[in-house]
């Protein structure tokens, strides 16, 4: 089922209902059934923070970051930053010394701001000396101070240590960028200890020293710059992918600007670089994360990028596979299979060897590259949230997507529960596509035979306090498709227990309860009331007792919207067996809330059981067009009306204000609508009756005379 995220249920607020079309544009789950040979062809674009966190190591010791590392303020400057330090610069003293400290920072001099602070612990006193020196301009002074915090024992130091470290390697920095009157050796020599200074902070945050503000993790990326003004693109490159792996922000978005920077640089200069594998592997993440459906759709560049890349690599390629789907998302199929070659065994390589051999019209070495493929990926490997051409968008989980994919082709030989299978283990991600072939390819039986085995009911959802929408988990979701559609098929007594509420639970049954009742009631009006009373609920609860999760009612999406469905013909990995199956699952009527219809026509055969001089008929009559306004069959009920129904003084505006059919009243009329017209048709042959009459009196003396005699 279609699980809106915030962003989303804000669009749907603002769509019109019943709309036919995707009127919020990328606010849908993506089909993989829709276009399937485009679902087939496509390689979707992978995700640039997770393939740069392929380059990076881990970091022992170092957390993942939290709203501590705060993301780059591109309009807010310094200010977010500084409100930060100062909050965190208070923790752990007392009012008397938050004042202090916040009068300190406000000093030019870092000599008079240690006098002045000389009454706070010796390593914040050292300190905020350094800070304001560092603020003042003083490089120099500032990694002095820096230096005496650090120099101090192990426990003098607990709060600031990590604060020395990581600020000393800033002061160094400065000095080495300001120093004009050192010689090149010196400068490196400076740049060196900046580095030794943040390896040093990272260091003390392991050891549990205080980082408030994950300067451990900042301290990788400032190694970083300091390596990359060097020279050193591997070093920079590998300690910002290890930053992004922990979830920092900068860290992916300094590799967005480092690639950037190479793409930028002369082809031979470029080139040079790939001697370092952190460059080339930098670019192809960069070019892999950009991908589209067209080939022509790539720019001139990229595309001469790719084929730098391509013909660059030489001997063993550790990323060969990515350079493959580079190759083979602009349409170079055979410079794909040579990288192939040499790509292993992951999963990407064999999601690219099913496709080139669904190329080739290979069908069984696609499904086999396939299951290896769906192998191949780690279970929980995600590339994040992509947006498709059709603009629906995607938590793309590359091994369901390849096992969803491979349902494509399952469908299209025959193997119907497998492609199911494949569907429903994406969970939520392609559900719409599982419930697809849950209640129109699969038989009732298929499919109640899978959920009996191997979905257990989970416990019932709480109702929500507030809120319109309320989402299942998807074993629920899907034993509610099952109860619904065996609803619609009436198998009544199976389906009640395959609700997840109790509330829809009894109504279920009730429905069902019904049904049967008007099917054995002996009386006629007994059969009326069972079927108005099941056209009631069908009208009330139909979408959640009736309804069909996708097409033509789209339980999926509450019944707010409606998708493009395609059609149901025979067409590429569609199959004639599919078809047939599909259209013998299809909604009776196929129009969108189909279950109005059938309430409808449940009170209009309500109608046929009775007098239709009762009010009850008017009224049923009047409940059925009421249910399906606007459709023909409203028209329909109505003449139906028109034509036997009695006068009601209410029918002036028939269909809109309807009386409650009054069945006991209706009950009666059977015996005096026939009573009347006995009476009617005796008066009407009046002189006929008598004469009758009298010859019956005067045939039953002669026989009682002739028994005497």
């Amino acid at each position: 089922m279609f699980v809106p995220k915030p962003r989303h249920l804000l669009c749907l607020s603002l769509c019109l209902p019943l709309t036919s079309t995707l009127a919020c544009g990328p606010f849908f789950p993506a089909r993989l059934l829709g276009d399937r040979a485009q679902t087939l062809a496509v390689l979707p674009e992978g995700s640039f923070q997770f393939e740069v966190s392929r380059l990076g190591q881990v970091t022992a010791g170092l957390k993942p970051a939290t709203e501590a590392s705060l993301s780059p303020y591109y309009d807010g400057g310094e200010q977010p930053y500084q409100e930060q330090r100062d909050k965190a610069e208070q923790d752990g003293l007392t009012d008397a010394q938050r004042t202090l400290v916040a009068q300190l920072r406000q000093l030019q001099d870092p000599h008079q701001a240690q006098q002045q602070g000389a009454s706070l612990p010796l390593e914040i006193n050292l300190y905020l000396a350094g800070a304001v020196a560092f603020k003042a301009g003083d490089n120099a002074q500032a990694a002095e101070y820096f230096r005496q915090v650090l120099a101090l024992p192990a426990p003098q130091r607990a709060l600031r240590s990590t604060w020395a470290a990581y600020s000393l390697g800033r002061a160094l920095y400065a000095m080495g960028q300001e120093a004009g009157d050192l010689d090149e050796q010196g400068r490196q020599a400076l740049m060196q200890q900046a580095r030794q200074a943040f390896q040093q902070a990272r260091q003390l945050s392991i050891d549990g020293f205080g980082d408030p503000l994950e300067l451990g993790i900042a301290s990788l990326g400032e190694e970083a710059r300091v390596a990359k003004m060097a020279g050193d693109w591997q070093q920079a490159i590998e300690l910002y992918a290890s930053q992004s792996r922990l979830g920092s922000s900068i860290g992916t978005s300094s590799l967005r600007e480092l690639a950037g920077e190479l793409a930028a640089l002369p082809e031979e200069q470029l080139q040079a670089l790939f001697s370092h594998p952190a460059v080339p592997r930098l670019l192809a993440a960069s070019l892999i994360s950009r991908m589209t459906g067209e080939p022509t759709q790539r720019s001139e560049s990229d595309q001469k990028m790719i084929k730098l890349l391509s013909h660059s690599a030489s001997g063993s390629l550790d990323n060969a596979d990515r350079l493959a789907a580079l190759n083979y998302q602009i349409g170079d199929y055979a410079t794909t299979k040579l990288l192939l070659e040499r790509a292993g065994d992951g999963g990407l390589a064999w999601w690219l060897r099913a496709k080139l051999a669904l190329r080739d019209g290979d069908k069984a070495a696609a499904a086999s590259a396939y299951a290896k493929a769906a192998k191949a990926f780690p279970q929980g490997e995600s590339w994040g949230e992509r947006t498709g051409e059709d603009g629906n968008y995607e938590t793309l989980r590359p091994g369901c997507r390849v096992e969803g994919e491979s349902a494509v082709l399952a469908l299209e030989r025959g193997d119907y529960l497998q492609a199911f299978e494949q569907l429903y283990h994406s969970d939520d991600i392609y559900w719409q596509d599982a419930a697809t072939v849950a209640e129109r390819v699969l038989t009732v039986d298929e499919l109640k035979q899978f959920v009996d085995t191997q979905v257990p009911a989970p416990p019932p959802t709480p109702k929500q306090e507030q809120g319109y929408y309320q989402t299942l988990p998807i074993a629920a979701q899907l034993r509610e498709l099952l109860g619904r559609r065996l609803l619609r098929e009436g198998r009544y007594a199976e389906a009640p227990g395959y609700f997840d509420s109790p509330e829809l639970q009894a109504t279920a049954k009730a429905y069902g309860d019904y049904r049967r009742q008007a099917e054995s009631a002996w009386l006629p009006t007994g059969r009326a009331e069972a079927y108005y009373r099941a056209g009631q609920l069908a009208r009330k609860s139909g979408m959640e007792i009736l309804g069909y999760e996708m097409g033509p009612d789209y339980r999926t999406l509450w019944g707010d919207y409606s998708l493009e469905i395609p059609a149901t013909t025979v067409g590429p990995f569609v199959s004639a067996a599919e078809v047939e199956r599909q259209q013998a699952s299809q909604a009776e009527p196929d129009v969108r809330y189909h279950y109005r219809y059938v309430a409808g026509a449940l009170a209009n055969t309500a109608a046929d059981f009775l007098p239709h001089s009762s009010q009850a008929f008017a009224a049923v009559l009047c409940k059925a067009a009421r249910w399906t306004r606007g459709s023909d069959v409203e028209i329909d009920y109505y003449q139906r009306y028109v034509e036997h129904g009695p006068y009601v003084e209410w029918a002036g505006n028939f269909g809109m204000n309807c009386e409650e059919p009054n069945f006991d009243t209706a009950n009666k009329r059977y015996l005096t609508q026939w009573l009347d017209g006995l009476y009617s048709t005796l008066r009407a042959h009046k002189t006929g009756v008598l004469l009758g009459a009298g010859l019956l009196v005067l045939g039953a003396g002669y026989l009682l005379w002739r028994r005497r005699a």
